[in-house]
C-alpha cells in the first residue's frame, strides 16, 4: 500500500501553493489519474511522490510519502536530452539479456532494440515510450509514475498503452490528456485545482471512474448553484420587503413621535424586533449554501467574422514524393482543401504527417490572400523560450495592444506572473494554449495545427473541441486525439507509403 499523506507543494520563488494537504492510498492494481488545468502542479506532483529531488531547486515538498517497499519508476512527459543522444543499448547495458528479451516483449519491441546502436531520438514517440517503460521494468519498479505518456503516440500505439496500464499488477499513478485512455482505465481520480483565480489550491481524490467523476462533479456543482441561486433569490426578497418596512418605521418615528409619546414608544418598540429581524436574516446567510467554488473553464473563442468562401480552394497539393532524412517516406500525395473545410491526418508514428504538415505550412503562411497560423507539434519550433507571453502575444508592445492581450490570458488562466514570466517556465498545456490565443488574437483564416491537445488537460480540451468544431475558416490537422477526430472532422485521411487514404 501506498501512503500519500498531507503532502504540500510550494514554489520556491512565487511562494504559490499548487498542492495542500494532499491525502491518499493506492494499492496494488490502481490507475489513478491525475487530472487539473494547465501549470496546476500535476508534473510536479508526480516527480515529488517518486523522488523529492527531482522538484529541488523550484519547488519544496511537505508531507509524507511511504511507498510501502513498492520501487517507483518515473516517465517524464520529455526525454531528457542526454539520453536522446544515446544508442538504444545504453538503457540496457548490465542487465541480463533474457530478461531484457522478456521486457521488451512486454513492452511490445523487437528484442533486436537491446543490442541496436540505433540514437534513441530516431526512434518514434511510441517507440520512446516503450523502451524507457522497458528499462523500468528491466530495474524492477512496480510502481510507474507516468506523466503524459501517450504524448506522439498513434491510434494503435494509444490502444497499445490502455492495454499496459489495465494489465499491470502494480499501482500506477499518471497524467494524461486524452479521454478516452482515462475513460477506459482510471479507477481513481485525483483532481488538482487552484480557484479564486489560482490562489487557492484544492486537491480532491475520489475513488471513481473517470467518466462518472466527471459526471458526478458537474451535477454536483450545477445542483449547488441551482440552489445558491434559489436561497439567494429568496433572501433578496425578504431583505427587500425588511428594508420597506424599515424605512416605513424609521419614518414614523421621525413625525409620529414628536406629537404622540406613547406611539414613540411603540415605534421604538417595533423598530427593535425589526433590527432583531435583521440580525437573523445575517445569521440566515451564514447558513446558505455558497455558490460552487470551482476552477473556471478557460474562455477562448474565433470572431464570428471569420469565414472563408465555401468555393475557396485554399490547397491544392500534389507531393510525388515525400521524404526526411534521406528516406521516403510516401509518394504521390494528393490533397485539396477548400473553404470551411476541416480535415484531419492520422497514420502510424514515423509516417511522415508532421513533415508534410510543415511542407504545407511554409506555403500557406506565405499566401497573402490568406491569414493561416501554425502550431507545431514541439513547440520550440516558433517560440523564444526566454520571451513572455505577452512580448508573444504583443510585439508591438503598445499599451493598447499589452492590455488587450493581458485580458486574452486571463481568460485561458493565466497568473500576472506566468503573463511576465518566461515561456519557458510554462507548462506543455500553457504553451499550448498560448498559440491558440495567437491564432484567435490575429484572426486566422486558415489553421494547420499539429497534435493540438498533446498537452491541455482533459478539462481544457472541450473547450477547444468546441471553438474549433465551431470555426468557420479551413482547418488541417495532423492528431491521433479520439473525441478531437469524432468532434470536430468529417473527413479524415490516413497517411500511407502510397499516400493519402480517405478513411472517413
Amino acid at each position: 500500500m501506498i501512503q500519500i499523506q498531507n503532502v504540500t507543494l510550494t514554489l520556491d520563488q512565487s511562494l504559490r501553493t499548487l498542492v495542500a494537504d494532499l491525502t491518499v492510498s493506492l494499492g496494488d492494481g490502481d490507475k489513478a489519474a491525475v487530472i487539473g488545468e494547465e501549470g496546476n502542479g500535476k508534473s510536479t506532483l508526480l516527480k515529488a511522490i517518486c523522488d523529492p529531488s527531482l522538484i529541488a531547486g523550484y519547488a519544496s515538498m511537505r508531507g509524507t510519502v511511504r511507498l510501502g517497499g513498492h520501487l517507483p519508476g518515473y516517465v517524464a512527459q520529455e526525454m531528457p536530452e542526454d539520453l536522446l543522444n544515446r544508442p538504444a543499448a545504453s538503457l540496457f547495458a548490465g542487465f541480463n539479456p533474457s530478461d531484457g528479451a522478456e521486457a521488451a516483449a512486454e513492452v511490445g519491441l523487437n528484442p533486436d532494440v537491446l543490442t541496436s546502436e540505433r540514437l534513441i531520438r530516431t526512434f518514434s514517440g511510441g517507440e520512446k515510450v516503450k523502451l524507457q517503460i522497458a528499462r523500468l521494468l528491466l530495474s524492477g519498479a512496480d510502481f510507474l509514475l507516468l506523466d503524459e505518456p501517450t504524448n506522439d503516440l498513434d491510434i494503435e500505439t494509444l490502444e497499445w498503452m490502455e492495454g499496459f496500464i489495465s494489465r499491470f499488477d502494480g499501482p500506477i499513478l499518471y497524467i494524461s490528456h486524452d479521454e478516452t485512455l482515462l475513460e477506459r482505465t482510471a479507477n481513481l481520480i485525483l483532481h488538482i485545482e487552484q480557484v479564486r483565480k489560482k490562489t487557492v489550491p484544492r486537491c480532491s481524490a475520489v475513488r471513481a471512474g473517470y467518466a462518472d467523476y466527471i459526471a458526478r462533479r458537474t451535477a454536483a456543482l450545477s445542483h449547488q448553484e441551482q440552489m445558491a441561486r434559489k436561497e439567494q433569490a429568496d433572501f433578496d426578497r425578504k431583505t427587500q420587503r425588511w428594508d420597506e418596512i424599515f424605512r416605513q418605521v424609521e419614518k414614523a418615528q421621525r413625525t409620529v413621535a414628536r406629537a404622540d409619546p406613547g406611539s414613540g414608544r411603540l415605534l421604538k418598540k417595533k423598530m427593535h424586533a425589526v433590527q432583531s429581524q435583521k440580525r437573523r436574516f445575517e445569521r440566515e446567510k451564514e447558513q446558505m449554501t455558497p455558490m460552487p467554488d470551482a476552477e473556471e473553464a478557460i474562455f477562448l473563442a474565433f470572431p464570428e467574422t471569420i469565414s472563408l468562401p465555401a468555393g475557396k480552394r485554399v490547397l491544392d497539393e500534389s507531393i510525388p514524393s515525400l521524404s526526411a532524412g534521406g528516406h521516403v517516406l510516401a509518394k504521390n500525395i494528393q490533397l485539396h482543401l477548400s473553404g470551411g473545410e476541416h480535415i484531419a491526418i492520422v497514420g502510424r508514428n514515423g509516417a511522415g504527417k508532421t513533415t508534410l504538415l510543415r511542407a504545407i505550412a511554409q506555403n500557406l503562411c506565405a499566401r497573402p490572400d490568406l491569414h493561416a497560423a501554425y502550431m507545431p507539434q514541439h513547440y520550440a519550433e516558433r517560440f523564444d523560450l526566454r520571451e513572455t507571453p505577452v512580448d508573444f502575444l504583443a510585439p508591438s508592445g503598445r499599451k493598447d495592444d499589452v492590455t488587450r492581450v493581458r485580458s486574452f490570458l486571463g481568460n485561458a488562466k493565466f497568473t500576472r506572473d506566468e503573463m511576465c514570466g518566461p515561456i519557458g517556465a510554462l507548462s506543455g498545456g500553457q504553451r499550448a494554449k498560448l498559440f491558440f490565443l495567437k491564432m484567435v488574437l490575429d484572426e486566422s483564416d486558415v489553421l494547420l495545427l499539429d497534435e493540438p491537445t498533446r498537452n491541455l488537460s482533459p478539462l481544457s480540451a472541450p473547450v477547444v473541441r468546441g471553438i474549433l468544431r465551431n470555426f468557420h475558416g479551413s482547418i488541417l490537422c495532423v492528431t491521433h486525439d479520439r473525441k478531437l477526430l469524432d468532434e470536430v472532422f468529417d473527413t479524415v485521411y490516413e497517411l500511407t507509403p502510397l499516400g493519402l487514404r480517405q478513411i472517413r
